[in-house]
């Protein structure tokens, strides 16, 4: 997109999904003078409670879709599960990033592990399970593994360890017999994610490389910059680009990485702002957000230079305590706001449950041994992890 053809405020602007991610994409926007249309079948969407307008419909319905076409001068979403064919059918009309079959690939196990392995990127042992026939024998080294659903499984969601063929096909079984991967558990050293913005020019800003650790199988803490060897880290931003650059990529990417034997194996591919990505609202010049909005408008790509290392500590719906009515209370936010170093986000989610995020904080420290001692003592006094 030429200077020319910069979408400016107070243009309105297109987010196909409404939930936290979406938030912070219209809080970003806002603060650059843009309107935000939220399109999002849930009427208690974070996003659609501050966009300027909200479209509470299914993300196929030709009225809404129309609506969206008409009124927004580009459009973008928030996460993966949006249909394709949505983002293809707004792209006849308006500039959508990321495109459809980007986010076709990322929503599909299969397609992506085919994506990254064609693409010559480094990527665990996998199988692909259409049916029992697939799943390969006691004798494979492939064991023991993680089956996954091919479609919408996330956060943990839609994946089972299996030690032998009969575990797999129990599984397989129990995940109705939907395609799935059987993916090889390798020993980790660690985990990490680099999350990237690339613009319709194919200019890259990365931002530093996360160390992540996770809980039942949701990110739980984000160390930045990871902790690792300098070459790791870059390596990972060098994999990330290269991510990019074959999915032919516009718009912010995460990229999550195993650690495994010092070397970096691509996990997952996230076409959307990443979880892992959250510390860059409080720690660096332009956060994931910010740069999500500059892509689809055409503005340059900010600075993503961090200025403070930074732990980012998820809050899911377990912290909210049970109370003797049978509903929630709150946590004890006096733990959390006593600490001068950390900065407090919640979503405005209008019921705490098990496993849902709900919030998160962020302890940011010219040390950043500092930063984690502070972020692990109020994650222990919010009782996380128990």
């Amino acid at each position: 997109m030429s200077l020319s053809n910069m979408i400016l405020p107070p243009a309105m602007l297109g987010m196909l999904g409404g939930g936290q991610l979406g938030r912070f994409f219209v809080i970003a926007a806002h603060e650059m003078g843009f309107k935000v249309t939220v399109l999002d079948p849930d009427k208690n969407s974070p996003a659609g409670k501050i966009a300027d307008v909200h479209i509470c419909a299914k993300y196929d319905d030709e009225a809404a879709l129309k609506q969206m076409a008409d009124t927004c001068q580009a459009v973008t979403t928030e996460f993966e599960n949006v249909p394709a064919a949505t983002l293809e059918t707004l792209a006849k009309v308006v500039p959508v990033h990321p495109a459809g079959r980007a986010v076709a690939i990322a929503q599909h196990r299969v397609s992506e592990k085919n994506f990254l392995k064609s693409a010559g990127l480094p990527v665990a042992p996998f199988a692909v399970i259409d049916g029992d026939a697939d799943i390969p024998d006691d004798n494979s080294d492939i064991y023991p593994a993680i089956l996954k659903v091919s479609r919408f499984g996330y956060d943990g969601k839609g994946q089972a360890r299996v030690a032998n063929a009969n575990e797999a096909k129990k599984a397989f079984a129990e995940f109705g017999q939907e395609e799935c991967v059987l993916e090889k558990m390798l020993k980790l050293d660690y985990e990490v994610s680099v999350v990237l913005a690339r613009d319709v020019n194919g200019h890259v800003a990365t931002f530093p490389t996360a160390e992540n650790s996770h809980l039942n199988g949701i990110l739980d803490v984000s160390i930045v910059p990871a902790r690792g060897s300098d070459a790791v880290n870059h390596q990972a931003q060098k994999l990330a680009i290269s991510v990019a650059e074959k999915l032919e990529y516009t718009g912010v990417l995460g990229v999550e990485f195993f650690v495994c034997g010092g070397e970096l194996l691509v996990n997952e591919i996230a076409p959307r702002p990443h979880n892992s990505g959250h510390y860059t609202i409080d720690a660096c010049v332009t956060n994931q957000f910010e740069q999500q909005v500059r892509v689809m408008t055409g503005l340059p790509l900010g600075s993503s230079r961090q200025h403070s290392p930074a732990v980012m500590v998820n809050l899911l719906g377990d912290v909210w305590p049970d109370n003797i009515s049978g509903g929630k209370s709150e946590p004890n936010w006096r733990l959390v706001f006593g600490n001068a170093q950390l900065k407090m986000h919640l979503y405005g989610k209008h019921e705490a449950r098990a496993g849902r995020k709900m919030g998160h904080f962020t302890v940011i420290n010219v040390s950043r041994d500092e930063a984690i001692k502070q972020a692990l003592q109020v994650r222990s006094e919010l009782n996380i992890g128990d």
